[in-house]
């Protein structure tokens, strides 16, 4: 699995969205430890590109976030990216410190859709090779799913593909201060996913979140990243 010895020291800087001083601090509500967990057979490459080839009837979870930036909505396009490993993990990375938005949290790689790009996929792939050096013949692209509307104005298409491990990525230190995997398994376990809440500048605001320990340092995923990987988790659980 790829650890963060071998890149960057991402510097420490807390995740957090524009107002709220640590997420990490807002009340939790809940943990849905009462769902079940996707079946280990349901995370195999076979069954993954089984389920995007004839996808059930499913409704995704995640609703629009409340807006905080008032702007018209720009199409962004995301790389979920599932490394094929003996046990299946995604790929996941911190943004840099130097971003004016969302900087220090963790995301997938992606952005905003470019005018040359001819679809969704391929603006993901197209990102990807731009701030990991992830190679475009090393993803097999599985399909979509729900796009995810934030509160900075962002409809975002999350692409999820299967990705043949590389020796080395190349992080662009100017958008991607870390790059971690964390187990597939633990993503679609419920028992995993927190549900937090806080009230800012009179408006409700409600998050999941997907701490994990990444060794001695923990990985607070959460927000929109975690919003799109409790979409995946119910569209395999459907």
């Amino acid at each position: 699995m790829l650890t963060s010895r071998n890149l960057p020291d991402p510097s420490a800087e807390p995740a957090r969205p524009v107002g709220i001083a640590d997420p990490r601090q807002a009340p939790l509500i809940g943990v849905d430890d009462h769902l079940p967990a996707v079946p280990l057979p349901a995370q195999t490459p076979r069954a993954l590109r089984q389920r995007f080839a004839r996808p059930p009837q499913w409704q995704p979870e995640t609703m629009p976030e409340k807006r905080w930036v008032h702007k018209p909505p720009s199409d962004a396009s995301v790389l979920v990216p599932i490394v094929l490993r003996e046990q299946p993990t995604v790929l996941l990375t911190v943004r840099s410190a130097r971003l004016s938005s969302h900087s220090g949290q963790v995301a997938f790689p992606g952005g905003k859709r470019d005018p040359q790009d001819v679809s969704a996929e391929a603006t993901a792939l197209r990102e990807a090779q731009e701030e990991i050096g992830l190679e475009p013949q090393n993803v097999e692209v599985l399909g979509r799913l729900p796009t995810y509307v934030t509160g900075s104005s962002f409809v975002i298409t999350p692409v999820v593909g299967l990705v043949h491990p590389q020796p080395s990525y190349f992080p662009n230190p100017g958008e991607v201060a870390d790059l971690f995997e964390v187990p597939l398994s633990f993503l679609l376990d419920p028992a995993n996913h927190e549900r937090h809440a806080m009230l800012w500048q009179g408006v409700a605001r409600e998050w999941f979140a997907m701490p994990y320990q990444d060794g001695e340092q923990q990985r607070y995923i959460w927000g929109a990243t975690a919003g799109m990987l409790r979409n995946l988790y119910r569209f395999l659980a459907a």
